[in-house]
């Protein structure tokens, strides 16, 4: 299945019309620009995957095959620019060496940061969870008390840290995987579990960009 007219534009929409409007720093910004274009060719490639499990005809076969194998090549070349980029800058040289330091967060999720919420280390913790999108909000109405919800914050950061979170909590951080495990014990289901981890990472984050730290699991063991 091709790529429609309406696709191509979402995509240029979504890539270029999400720069975050700090014009000062256009280094960031064309970080976060490569970033997302990366992060969409990624999507698009989950989508095209996602059909080729179902049943088409041959031709359409061959053209998903055909896309998937630009799309690899197309990531590839954007790695290596987002790779440049920050090896290039001596600000996101520190920043990437700290967050890659956590087990489960690799080069991906680090660009995705530096570019997505460079006030990461200079807000409180709960800022850094409310623009990440994952501070609960209550919805209560009168003496009714409702369930905590999540809402609003930066949709793309959001989506490329929930996958790494997932990665982490179920394989990858000891220390992640511990607390996820406990509240799947606790009966909750996996999605609010993970969404429960990516609040405690992010605020681990925020403290150890603030402090200039890397990941030491001793200081971080989540209750």
């Amino acid at each position: 299945m091709t790529l429609s007219i309406s696709d191509t534009i979402a995509w240029f929409a979504e890539t270029f019309g999400d720069a975050p409007g700090q014009a000062h720093d256009a280094e960031r910004e064309k970080l976060m620009q490569i970033v997302n274009a990366r992060q969409s060719l990624l999507e698009i490639e989950t989508k095209l995957t996602n059909q080729g499990e179902h049943s088409v005809p041959d031709v359409v076969q061959k053209v998903q095959a055909q896309l998937l194998k630009k799309i690899t090549l197309e990531v590839a070349k954007l790695d290596a620019a987002i790779a440049a980029m920050i090896k290039a800058t001596a600000h996101f040289v520190e920043l990437a060496e700290i967050i890659e330091s956590v087990p489960g967060l690799g080069k991906g999720t680090s660009a995705g940061l530096i570019a997505g919420m460079p006030e990461l280390g200079q807000v409180s913790n709960e800022v850094a969870a409310a623009l990440l999108g994952v501070a609960p909000y209550d919805d209560d109405s009168g003496k009714r008390k409702g369930e905590r919800q999540i809402k609003g914050g930066r949709r793309r950061v959001r989506n490329l840290f929930y996958m790494a979170c997932m990665g982490a909590a179920t394989r990858h951080n000891p220390v992640l995987k511990a607390f996820y495990d406990r509240l799947i014990a606790k009966g909750k289901l996996e999605k609010v579990a993970i969404v429960a981890c990516m609040r405690k990472l992010i605020v681990i984050l925020n403290i150890m960009i603030s402090r200039g730290e890397t990941w030491d699991p001793s200081r971080y063991a989540l209750s």
